[in-house]
């Protein structure tokens, strides 16, 4: 298979509209980018919850927003992940952890002085997908994505 597959097309696709629904429900797409992170944004439960609330453009996967943690986690208490951006202008730097109970894990406001290199632990209550997106000043929406496949879950497992 190469990368012009469909089948990665696919994925990709896949990715990029599940960035969006989460983002789009989490009321952080780049239209609201500038304001605090709401309360709300934390009560989103399910995907089909918050493919009710998708707007704005796919966000793109890109070699600019970077995401690495383990494979596998033994213990999903805490799972220790690498995150940041090298994108001119991010302006908001977010986690997000898709079958957790609340999807948004966390939200990092970004600044010129701020290098947006971050290390943190998340709690995964099942294998997950976990994604690092980037909200630029300009409106683009870039994410990178990475499935950790936890053994012992974290969140009242």
């Amino acid at each position: 298979m190469t990368d012009a597959s469909p089948l990665h097309r696919r994925a990709l696709l896949s990715h990029a509209a599940r960035v969006a629904t989460l983002l789009s429900a989490a009321g952080l797409w780049p239209a609201a980018a500038q304001a605090a992170v709401p309360a709300q944004a934390f009560d989103a439960k399910t995907l089909p919850e918050l493919a009710r609330l998708l707007g704005g453009s796919t966000p793109t996967e890109s070699r600019e927003v970077s995401l690495s943690g383990p494979e596998v986690a033994e213990n999903g208490a805490s799972v220790t992940v690498n995150f940041g951006t090298t994108l001119p202008g991010a302006r908001r730097l977010l986690l997000l952890v898709e079958k957790n109970p609340s999807l948004l894990a966390a939200a990092f406001e970004l600044s010129d002085a701020v290098e947006a290199s971050f290390v943190t632990r998340l709690k995964l209550g099942q294998s997950s997908n976990v994604y690092a997106v980037a909200l630029a000043a300009d409106g683009r929406v870039l994410f990178a994505q990475r499935e950790i496949r936890v053994t012992l879950g974290g969140c009242g497992a």
